[in-house]
């Protein structure tokens, strides 16, 4: 009987492990390829109800409504991404282009007070270290003054090259529109005959979990909606106290970009800490790290609370899946692994599937 129940263990686990191994698989390599198509078919999904509501208001064909329906998202949202880009590069390459100016007016000056408060105290230490310090210091705002006209440079070339993968990326942005405008005239044929080839019980597997994803996600985007909400409110009231002019924009700016799994706060509020103690603005730099300090804390302990509540999770688990998520798949994995286990237990306590105890 012990044996038995260690051959059932091993051949359990290797059936569940080759079923992760598939998985792991799909999503890393086969989905990026197909990425296009399953757009296409989410954006025909969403916009499938609105077309169902206005063919029964319209005395017009449900499949010309479609069509429009899908021609004026990707006009809305063309239009959108258009002037937010035009405006993102403009922005950038002012930046960019100034940098060297940047460094020379603000920062340049900052070292050098730096330095000379480090060689003044070498000097009360050991006389002999002063002439040491004068050069080290030399050199170094030497060197990171020829560190900064290069990153300049490369920075364009970095532009540069990406504009090169601009054409890769159009074929994939029509491919995504022409599916979408196919999906949308075609949705109800399309996911019929894919239901038609499921049984009774994969069906309704299928069918719950349809239902299940999609009202999990816009659980999801509530949740990090309502986390982004705090963090503008911290940081606009951070900033304000701190006496940042425009401290709502820069807070909403900072709060969306929040949101984005590797850089987050720290990727603005970090470098705005550095360059504010190089200009010798120490109160200012103090400050700007202690509003960081304290977002981070706070996003850290409420995240995997307001995540997990939503989803049925408990905190410990959320957390962990949203980082094993992001390490593997990034993005989709950070918001994906966390729905993955709250289907999971979905499915084993309404008893569809048995995976746990």
């Amino acid at each position: 009987m012990n044996l038995h129940r260690r051959f059932a263990f091993i051949i359990n686990f290797l059936y569940f492990g080759l079923i992760l191994l598939i998985a792991y698989a799909a999503l890393k390599y086969a989905l990026p390829m197909v990425m296009p198509f399953v757009i296409g078919f989410v954006i025909a999904y969403f916009l499938r109800r609105p077309t169902l509501f206005l063919a029964k208001k319209l005395p017009i064909s449900q499949r010309i409504l479609a069509l429009l329906m899908v021609l004026l998202f990707f006009s809305t949202v063309g239009l959108l991404i258009t002037l937010g880009s035009l405006r993102i590069l403009t922005v950038l390459k002012a930046i960019i282009t100034n940098i060297p100016g940047l460094y020379h007016l603000h920062i340049e000056p900052g070292l050098r007070n730096l330095f000379s408060a480090i060689e003044a105290w070498g000097q009360t230490l050991d006389p002999a270290l002063e002439s040491t310090l004068s050069d080290l210091s030399t050199r170094t705002i030497l060197s990171l003054g020829d560190s900064v006209s290069s990153l300049s440079v490369t920075a364009m070339g970095v532009i540069s090259g990406g504009a090169a993968s601009l054409p890769s990326f159009f074929i994939k942005v029509l491919l995504l529109v022409i599916s979408s405008f196919f999906i949308a005239l075609d949705y109800d044929q399309l996911t019929g005959f894919c239901m038609r080839q499921l049984g009774g019980r994969s069906k309704d597997l299928v069918l719950q979990i349809k239902e299940y994803v999609v009202g999990t996600l816009f659980v999801c985007i509530r949740s990090y909606v309502l986390i982004m909400s705090i963090t503008f409110v911290e940081l606009s009231i951070g900033l304000s106290i701190l006496g940042i002019r425009s401290s709502i924009l820069i807070a909403f700016c900072i709060a969306v970009f929040d949101i984005l799994p590797v850089l987050g706060t720290g990727g603005i509020m970090l470098p705005w800490v550095v360059i504010s103690a190089f200009q010798g603005n120490f109160a200012r730099a103090l400050g700007l790290l202690i509003v960081y300090v304290i977002i981070t804390i706070i996003r850290n302990i409420i995240e995997p609370r307001i995540v997990g509540s939503q989803l049925g999770l408990h905190p410990v688990v959320t957390l962990v899946s949203m980082f094993v998520g992001a390490q593997l798949f990034g993005v989709l994995g950070l918001f994906g692994f966390p729905i993955t286990l709250s289907l999971l237990r979905y499915l084993n306590e309404n008893g569809t599937v048995r995976l746990f105890k």
